[in-house]
């Protein structure tokens, strides 16, 4: 069974985000207690975010906290630094769990917190741009459910990209999922309905759609996208009960304009970091959740079919502040 607990196997990268406030921000941090933060550490601090793709929003929440709680005698140190920017970052990554609520009920499976349908049907539309890792994503997933004992259909509604289709119809057959595909050139929104169609006769409890890439400022594939949105609902009660974004986290503030108009045509439910073992600028999930209130559901941490992870801030924040 796939873990539940969030695990970045990969290499780990040569410097936290708290060993790089260290030494270049703030290089000896008990200057806090004695005389504050001064101007030159806050700039090299802003500077130290920024880079890390926490976005300017959330960086500048964190600087202006900092220094008040500083101000007010609250940092005695690095251990308070330190968890000073643990909490305000954990209260950031929460924010969209209150935000959003959900008539449906998460399933009890080791992703966590996918949304299923009321009515035993549940669907998944997975999008983004070109080359971000959807249909490797969708195979993960697929995984993650047929290992949990659901029954999954996968359903390529990319008709345009070559071997789009051969290539989701071998990971079916690898994760032992069914699968409907379409004419080349055909319409995706009758490929999801004949998705629907099938999965209902098959009594599968899941179909993930696999969308094609498009580049989230081409205005008439983003309305294409709402239109299989249409289908889907007209087709099954609230479908689709989750509409992820798979992004790639090495592409950094592209992730904010992607997530921005992906959610101006959507109603998204969660993001997908694709690549995530790839990157050490990992203030993204950070960004999103204070400026678009969309949840980071999974992390791609490799290329196997079980490296995917149900995102785990706590973790997140581990690795994020590590190196004491």
């Amino acid at each position: 069974m796939p873990s539940n607990r969030m695990d970045l196997k990969s290499e780990r990268p040569k410097q936290s985000l708290w060993r790089k406030i260290v030494d270049f921000a703030l290089t000896d941090v008990n200057t806090i207690v004695e005389g504050g933060i001064d101007e030159d550490a806050i700039e090299r601090l802003e500077q130290v975010l920024l880079e890390a793709d926490f976005g300017v929003d959330a960086s500048m929440e964190l600087i202006d906290g900092l220094e008040r709680a500083a101000e007010r005698g609250q940092i005695k140190g690095a251990d308070d630094l330190r968890d000073f920017l643990g909490d305000r970052i954990r209260a950031i990554l929460d924010r969209p769990a209150v935000d959003q609520e959900s008539s449906s009920e998460p399933v009890a499976l080791p992703p966590g917190g996918l949304h299923r349908g009321p009515d035993g049907l549940s669907v998944a539309l997975i999008v983004g741009v070109n080359g971000t890792g959807k249909t490797t994503t969708v195979a993960k997933l697929a995984h993650r459910l047929q290992e949990a004992g659901e029954r999954v259909l996968l359903a390529a509604a990319d008709t345009f990209r070559a071997g789009a289709q051969e290539q989701l119809r071998i990971w079916a057959e690898r994760v032992g999922a069914d699968f409907v595909g379409g004419s080349p050139g055909g319409d995706p929104a009758a490929v999801a309905f004949d998705a629907v169609e099938a999965a209902l006769s098959r009594r599968a409890q899941w179909v993930l759609i696999d969308t094609a890439g498009r580049l989230h400022t081409q205005s008439d594939l983003m309305g294409e996208l709402q239109k299989i949105d249409r289908v889907l609902g007209r087709k099954i009660e609230g479908a689709p009960h989750e509409r992820l974004l798979v992004v790639d986290a090495t592409s950094g503030q592209n992730v904010l304009n992607q997530a921005h108009q992906f959610g101006a045509a959507l109603d998204l439910t969660g993001l997908v970091f694709a690549k995530f073992d790839s990157t050490a600028r990992a203030g993204t999930a950070v960004a999103v959740a204070r400026e678009l209130s969309i949840p980071v559901r999974f992390l791609g941490t490799g290329e196997g079919l079980d490296d995917l992870a149900p995102f785990d801030a706590e973790v997140y924040l581990e690795k994020l502040l590590a190196g004491r």
